[in-house]
Formats: structure tokens, C-alpha cells, sequence
């Protein structure tokens, strides 16, 4: 019986032997392939991470902003010249009105170019009708006016002489009056209306012209907009109405009345056109500034 279980230990030890050599042969193995492995893996980690830094430390909050690439970034350009200004040439000044044309007909209402003024108070705009009217030279130039309208018979009821002449002269004075009140006085008044004539001054000579006779029609209110110049249509259509008054009979018709209306409109526009032009005129001809 001993034999027999001596027979049988043997086996059972040498399989034990073999399972003990096989574990620890496994065992080593296991241990080399975890080392193998281990290495590996750190190789590749830290080639991973050299390889992802750029990303990885971009994604943490608080990580500088600088990456691998930022070294490679090509300069900023220069900055770019600053424009140069230039000024404006300044343009000529342009001739100034002044207080008379020829140093003897009124011309206080005419403002030179480029100029714009405050409003008028409604007494300014009488003052304005007053001097117009009652200025020394509207005496003298009733005087000229009255000796031609003689001349050229334009009124045959009054006759010649002294006497005709006389109608003639107080005639043409009271007309003159009444269209300074109503053109430059009343009406802009009424109609908040510019009595002033300012001066073009730029321009040629056709534009400018064109610019002084069509002040009949246009004119300036007081808040200095362009507007239909209803003082000088209604002030001298006025006018020619209260000439009824003081003329003859014969000429108080519509047709008479509608004459010195549409004559009284011509020779504003004349005279809108003198005062344009003279200051030029002055300039060259007188060489006064």
C-alpha cells in the first residue's frame, strides 16, 4: 500500500512542479508583457501629449493664449500713412455794396454777397420805406423823371410850362411814395416779408442778371426761405390803385392802372439789376473796395 501511494504522490508532485513552473514561468511572462506594455503606453502618452499641447493646454480655463503656430505668425503690416489736407484756396472777396450808387441814388436796402442778416422789426421795414422816399436824392431824381414824362407828352391834361411841370413833378413824387410804403413797408410787414435786396455776387453775368430781375417774384421771408414775393406783386399793384385818387379821370381805367402796375415791376426789375452789378461796377470803373 505504501508502494502504491508512494507511486501515486510521485505523479501528483511532478504536476505540481509542472503547474508551479508553468505559473511562475507564467507569472514572469505577465510581468514582462505588463512592463512592455506600461512602457509603451507611457511612450505614447508623452508623445500624444507633446503632440496635442497645443490643443489640450488651449482648452484649460486659466491656459496661456500663446500655441506652437504663434512663432510662425508673419508681422503685422505697417500702419498706413495718414491722408494729407489740404486747405481750401480762399476765393476772392467779393465787392461790397454800398450806401449810394454813383454817391447820389439811395441804396441802403441792397446787402452785399455772402451776407445774411437778422429779421427785420416791422419798424425797421417803415424806416427803410421812409428813407427810400424821402431821401434827398428822390427830389433830385423826381426833378429828371418829371422833365422827361414832359417832354414825351405822357400825360397831354397837364400841358407845359411851369405849371404842367409842377403836375408832372408832385404826380411822379406822390407815386413814388406810395409804392416805397406799400412795396417796402406795409406788405413785408403784413406778410412777414424781407424788404432788402441781397446781392448775388458769384456767378456769370447772364445767371446773376437773371437772378436780379426775377427778385419781383422771389423774395425772402423773414425766416429767410424763398417765397413768392407777394409785397412787391400786391405793394405796387396797390400802389397803382391809390394813383387813381390824384390822377385824372381818363386815367383811372384798368387798362390805365394795369399799366403803371406792370411799369412800376419793370423798373424794380432795373433796379434790382443796378444793384446787383454795382458794386462791380464801382470796382472796376471807380477802383473803390
Amino acid at each position: 500500500m505504501r508502494k502504491s501511494n508512494a507511486a501515486f504522490c510521485l505523479p501528483s508532485i511532478a504536476r505540481f512542479q509542472i503547474i508551479r513552473c508553468s505559473t511562475g514561468s507564467f507569472a514572469a511572462c505577465a510581468g514582462v508583457l505588463f512592463l512592455a506594455t506600461f512602457s509603451a503606453a507611457q511612450s505614447g502618452a508623452q508623445m500624444n501629449f507633446s503632440e496635442s499641447s497645443s490643443v489640450d493646454i488651449a482648452l484649460l480655463p486659466d491656459a496661456p493664449s500663446f500655441t506652437r503656430s504663434q512663432q510662425q505668425q508673419p508681422a503685422p503690416p505697417p500702419p498706413a500713412p495718414s491722408p494729407v489736407i489740404t486747405q481750401p484756396t480762399p476765393t476772392p472777396e467779393a465787392p461790397q455794396q454800398t450806401k449810394r450808387i454813383l454817391g447820389i441814388m439811395p441804396n441802403f436796402s441792397a446787402i452785399s454777397a455772402d451776407i445774411t442778416l437778422p429779421p427785420q422789426t416791422p419798424k425797421e421795414k417803415f424806416v427803410m420805406a421812409a428813407k427810400n422816399s424821402f431821401d434827398y436824392s428822390s427830389f433830385f431824381i423826381t426833378a429828371i423823371q418829371s422833365g422827361i414824362s414832359m417832354a414825351s407828352n405822357s400825360y397831354p391834361e397837364f400841358h407845359h410850362g411851369a405849371a404842367g411841370y409842377g403836375r408832372y413833378y408832385y404826380h411822379a413824387l406822390i407815386d413814388s411814395a406810395d409804392s416805397n410804403f406799400m412795396v417796402a413797408g406795409l406788405w413785408p410787414v403784413v406778410f412777414r416779408q424781407d424788404n432788402r435786396y441781397y446781392t448775388l455776387g458769384h456767378g456769370n453775368a447772364g445767371k446773376r442778371a437773371l437772378y436780379a430781375v426775377t427778385r419781383v417774384l422771389i423774395t425772402r421771408n423773414d425766416r429767410g426761405n424763398k417765397v413768392l414775393n407777394t409785397s412787391e406783386i400786391i405793394g405796387t399793384g396797390s400802389a397803382a390803385g391809390l394813383s387813381t385818387f390824384y390822377y385824372p379821370d381818363e386815367y383811372g381805367t384798368w387798362t390805365k392802372v394795369g399799366q403803371r402796375w406792370l411799369t412800376s415791376c419793370v423798373i424794380d426789375s432795373i433796379n434790382f439789376t443796378l444793384k446787383e452789378f454795382w458794386p462791380d461796377i464801382n470796382r472796376k470803373f471807380f477802383h473803390t473796395k
